[in-house]
């Protein structure tokens, strides 16, 4: 099979169906489902929070900040509900309706260039929508998350900046790399290596000078490695890096190898015999995302290989993958939609409601206590969202509130984060308050003292929680039921109490 060629001089006009698209991104929104501040939500909703009310947060901030500070993500969107006088919550989901639509128009426009053809791009958008909640690999990464964060942003101004370097106009993929950058600098920095490479396979169609931009955009990020030591990491900070298996090549477990090693053969398959209906531009990505998967399977390896590579872990190659997964399954999806679904409607259906109920089942089954769609002010159904919202009307702005350092992996709590559903500072957790720790080791002593401060937490009784109040600034507590006796709680549930420690 011969692909099309894009001629050098050629100009790829781009028709969108608006509508359809956002009808496909609300059907995405129905099937996937929506929660606010579930895991990274957690550090990613309290700095939107803060951004719309300064007030909130007066303890512990440095925890979500620490990420906040390096993206026009919590910005933008705190900002939008500052000034049109709305709450936090319904910005958010305002946004993530809006990145959902984004994401389908950025991967209509790949669909055009990779395919002429009306059904291979619809093909290709369809399968995208259906397969955002897949894990790219062991990377700890969905294609596009169920909740708003600064990838939302990033993952469709990426594929927009690849788009236009595909049709030739390099200015614009540059502004959209300088946007991608601006919202999540580390995706921005494996777009920037695909637009580079890409150029560099296909520079015989291109002025030798315009990449000059690309790798000034580029430069800055590599300069972020000198920021990393190359000692082996030790004492705690060894403890809470090694908790994040997913930074080393030997926690991975087999299938996620598997989700490593199989996109790179589909893709050289599509290099190899790339398909009738299908472009040049195709074949050229194909290649340009073996070479950027294999090399950085290679450097996460290497930086396995040794202790001495242990902060180098942090920049974690294998993201790279979230890029491949995005452009693979465009391609993938073209492909079905051109010579396997075809002009037969029920051939559509037979693909596309199973994996539609398969992505529904997904989330049912990672969030089974919680609303499938999460609404603004929704919190019926859930013990504990319903005592973070009761701690949100009821308690004092300036509360520091103290919980299990392990709450959020408790069965019914579906990872709902206290921070972002209450707008209440806490004490630092150890599920994604570490987390923030690995990546900002500063953050290490202040970590390390408010966690020994709640360790023993479960066998927690009335006079631990009273040593608790006199030895940091926690004046409230939310405990399951069985812990609250002797404790002054003007609220409970089924499931937790939110309770007032007596300050003396």
């Amino acid at each position: 099979m011969v692909a099309r060629s894009l001629k050098r001089n050629e100009t790829i006009s781009i028709r969108y169906p608006w509508l359809r698209l956002f009808l496909l991104a609300c059907v995405t929104l129905l099937i996937q489902g929506y929660h606010l501040g579930v895991d990274d939500g957690e550090i990613y909703i309290p700095a939107i929070k803060k951004v719309a009310n300064p007030k909130l947060y007066p303890f512990g901030a440095e925890f979500f900040e620490s990420h906040a500070h390096m993206s026009l993500f919590s910005p933008l969107v705190g900002e939008t509900a500052r000034l049109l006088h709305i709450s936090a919550e319904f910005a958010v989901f305002c946004w993530y309706i809006g990145c959902t639509f984004l994401i389908l128009i950025a991967g209509w426009q790949l669909a055009q260039i990779f395919f002429r053809t009306v059904r291979a791009q619809w093909g290709a958008v369809a399968l995208l929508a259906a397969l955002l909640p897949v894990p790219v690999a062991g990377t700890a990464l969905v294609l596009s998350d169920n909740y708003l964060s600064a990838r939302s942003f990033s993952a469709p101004f990426a594929l927009l900046a690849i788009g236009f370097m595909l049709r030739g106009r390099l200015r614009m993929a540059f502004v959209w790399l300088v946007v991608t950058a601006l919202f999540h600098p580390q995706m921005a920095v494996y777009c920037a290596a695909f637009l580079m490479l890409y150029w560099y396979f296909d520079r015989s169609s291109q002025n030798a000078e315009q990449p000059v931009r690309l790798l000034a955009m580029a430069a800055p990020s590599a300069g972020l490695l000198h920021s990393f030591s190359l000692q082996p990491a030790v004492g705690a900070y060894r403890d809470v890096l090694y908790s994040r298996t997913y930074f080393f090549a030997y926690g991975w477990h087999w299938y996620e190898w598997i989700g490593a090693v199989a996109p790179l053969l589909l893709l050289a398959l599509f290099a190899w015999r790339t398909p009738r209906a299908a472009s040049v531009a195709m074949a050229t990505t194909s290649r340009v995302l073996i070479v950027l998967g294999a090399f950085s399977t290679v450097v996460f390896l290497v930086f396995s290989s040794s202790h001495r590579f242990d902060n180098l872990t942090r920049v974690q190659p294998m993201r790279m993958f979230h890029l491949v997964y995005l452009l693979m399954f465009v391609m993938l999806g073209g492909v079905i939609g051109e010579y396997v679904l075809r002009a037969k409607p029920w051939r559509w259906i037979a693909l596309f409601v199973p994996l539609a109920l398969g992505m529904f089942t997904l989330d049912r089954s990672e969030y089974a206590y919680s609303p499938h769609i999460e609404l603004p002010g929704l919190t019926a159904g859930n013990a504990w969202l319903e005592a973070f919202a009761w701690a949100r009307e009821h308690t004092p702005v300036d509360a520091v509130f103290a919980l299990d350092p392990e709450y959020m992996a408790i069965p019914g709590e579906d990872l709902h984060g206290f921070r972002a559903l209450s707008d209440r500072s806490m004490l630092a957790d150890a599920y994604k308050d570490s987390g923030a720790v690995t990546m900002f080791p500063r953050l290490l002593d202040d970590w390390q003292q408010q966690e020994q401060m709640l360790r023993g937490w479960r066998s927690f009784g009335p006079s631990d929680f009273e040593r608790l109040a006199q030895i940091s600034p926690v004046t409230w507590v939310v405990v399951e039921r069985r812990q609250e006796g002797g404790l002054d709680c003007p609220y409970s549930n089924a499931a937790v109490a939110v309770c007032r420690l007596a300050i003396k």
